[in-house]
Order: C-alpha cells, then structure tokens, then sequence
C-alpha cells in the first residue's frame, strides 16, 4: 500500500474498506493457532511438519494503520515488510479479505458475499475433494460441514 500516488495510503484504504470494517473498526483476522508467526506457521508448513490450523480474532483496526508494511513486518501478517501473508473477514462475513507473497508480487483478493461467490464455492469444494500439504486436515473439514450445511438449507 505504502508507495502509490494520490494521497496518504492508509487514509485512503479507510474510506474504500469495502465493508471489511464495522462501525467500531473491528473485523476478524486469521493468524496461526499458538504462539506462531506467520513465517513460522509457513515454515512447517512447507517443511511437511505437522502445523496447528489458523483461528479467526476479532480486532479493531487502529487510527494510523499499514497492514502490507509493519503489519506484515510484525510476523503475524506476513514474512517481513511488503510481503503479506493474512486473511481478514468482516464481523458479518459479508466480505473477505487475502492476501499472500507469490513469485513476482502480492497478490491480493477481496470478495463481498464470498458465500455467494461460484468461484469461492468451487474451490471450497475443490479443498474437500483433493489432499493437499497446505491444507490442514481440520479445516478441510470445516469446509466440508459447512459446505454440506449450506446445501441442506438451499433445498
């Protein structure tokens, strides 16, 4: 965020949140389970250890603000400055936040209404259906229960 022209950045991402934020600032942000930073949870996680799955915490986001920059320095929203690692939701979940360090850049995704999102669903069911290193074996089944719920209340 730090960097681009027109204006102070953390300013200008407070007013387009996109709905991430509720009226007390407060949303949900997914951090590793335990005492872990991120580098670490992707240490073990790549390192084919086993790794304890993410849990969401409710947090209010503060004045001044720069979740790319120190926040991914902290260790708990990424690698070290400019290389994030984080998941955000809003209270009500009517909006999504991810975003990651890939090979050339940071890739960032924000959906409104991921449940309602065929491509968010497609790959929910993709998770439930395929073995994965990345993905821990709790969460795959978190997937699966809610997956299947929501099609039990769609008929």
């Amino acid at each position: 965020m730090a960097g681009r022209p027109g204006g102070d950045p953390e300013r200008r991402a407070g007013r387009h949140d996109a709905g991430l934020l509720d009226h007390r600032r407060e949303f949900l942000v997914q951090l590793p389970q335990g005492i872990r930073t991120h580098r670490a949870a992707l240490r073990n996680l790549h390192g084919g250890s086993h790794t304890a799955p993410a849990v969401w915490t409710r947090v209010r986001l503060l004045e001044r603000w720069d979740v790319m920059g120190r926040g991914a320095a902290s260790a708990f929203l990424g690698v070290h400055a400019g290389h994030p690692g984080f998941a955000m939701m809003a209270l009500d979940t009517s909006v999504y936040v991810h975003a990651s360090t890939g090979e050339t850049g940071v890739d960032v995704l924000a959906v409104r209404h991921p449940d309602r999102s065929a491509n968010i669903l497609r790959h929910l069911e993709w998770i439930t259906l395929h073995d994965s290193p990345y993905v821990h074996r709790e969460f795959k089944q978190r997937i699966a229960v809610w997956l299947a719920e929501r099609r039990r209340s769609a008929a």
